[in-house]
């Protein structure tokens, strides 16, 4: 009878998990997922805007060596095109002055050029996340 008690027991243990224990693990992954979540977003979401900075930054030092060649900075009608292709067809042009070619923004949109800038010789911005030229999120030079 003891040796029959030992095997029901064995048996039920390795049956498998309760629905009780499986609602408990999926409430506590549920929590850490509730708590870490809008971090790793908020986190994401961060690192995209320094990649914005980042290449905006390239993009205005290839601007300048664009200048340095030329005397003068691409036209708003040229546009960030003209630090890949000689606009021209003139021989100061020394490009292509972006060595890969011209980035789309982490958001995969391209970035807009202004010249003349409204803080300086030109403006180079992202439309952010949400695609939208002149919002909150958007991120200038």
């Amino acid at each position: 009878m003891a040796e029959d008690l030992r095997k029901r027991r064995a048996e039920k243990s390795e049956a498998g998990f309760t629905l009780m224990e499986i609602i408990i693990v999926v409430a506590i992954i549920g929590m850490l997922a509730a708590l870490v979540g809008p971090k790793i977003v908020r986190s994401m979401m961060e690192s995209r805007e320094k990649i914005a900075r980042i290449q905006i930054s390239q993009i205005e030092g290839a601007i300048q060596l664009f200048a340095f060649d030329m005397g003068r900075f691409p036209t708003s009608g040229e546009g960030l095109q003209a630090l890949v292709q000689n606009p021209t067809g003139g021989n100061s042009w020394r490009g292509p002055y972006l060595e890969k070619g011209l980035p789309d923004d982490p958001w995969n949109k391209p970035y807009t050029y202004r010249s003349p800038g409204q803080n300086g010789d030109f403006d180079i911005c992202s439309a952010g996340p949400d695609g939208t030229e002149g919002s909150d999120d958007d991120v200038c030079n």
